[in-house]
């Protein structure tokens, strides 16, 4: 059980785990992970939209998603699922692409959903960043993306959200 609904945990210099408690079932909280008509609702830190989403979500499957900041700016995005434990793990890689949609420097993301009751614990780790500035920012990057995710899922509960 954790402590409080949103916790940074400490870990190695160029790693981060961020832990959330969300009001909603696991089953909802995995399905709005795997699922490009909602997790492109709420990928991106504030403010930033999502213009392109498309998800293989299988063993060996991609993702691509391109999330475009208040400024203008497009962030293009892959990776490729390696562990999907429904409703429970998913584990995949992290890349930013360069100008010619190659991807950067790579990282490994694992997401863990744990039933608390009818509510749902989620861990999020993202390793081995090139720099503690980059670790930095892309923790800052996803605790924004958990906030939102949080407003989806209970807009989700209450029917607002299709």
């Amino acid at each position: 059980m954790i402590a409080k609904d949103r916790e940074a945990i400490a870990t190695s210099e160029r790693e981060f785990t961020l832990a959330r408690l969300f009001d909603a079932p696991r089953s909802l909280v995995f399905k709005v992970w795997t699922q490009p008509e909602h997790f492109s609702r709420w990928l991106g830190p504030k403010d930033f939209t999502t213009t392109f989403c498309q998800m293989d979500v299988r063993l060996g499957g991609t993702y691509r998603a391109c999330i475009r900041s208040p400024e203008g700016t497009d962030h293009w995005m892959q990776g490729v699922y390696h562990e999907i434990v429904e409703p429970e793990r998913l584990v995949f890689t992290f890349a930013w692409e360069d100008e010619n949609g190659q991807p950067k420097h790579q990282t490994i993301v694992t997401v863990t959903f744990i039933e608390q009751g009818s509510k749902t614990v989620l861990t999020f780790h993202q390793a081995v960043f090139e720099s503690v500035e980059s670790r930095d920012l892309h923790q800052s990057g996803w605790s924004e993306c958990l906030d939102r995710l949080e407003v989806y899922l209970a807009n989700a509960m209450t029917g607002a959200t299709q």
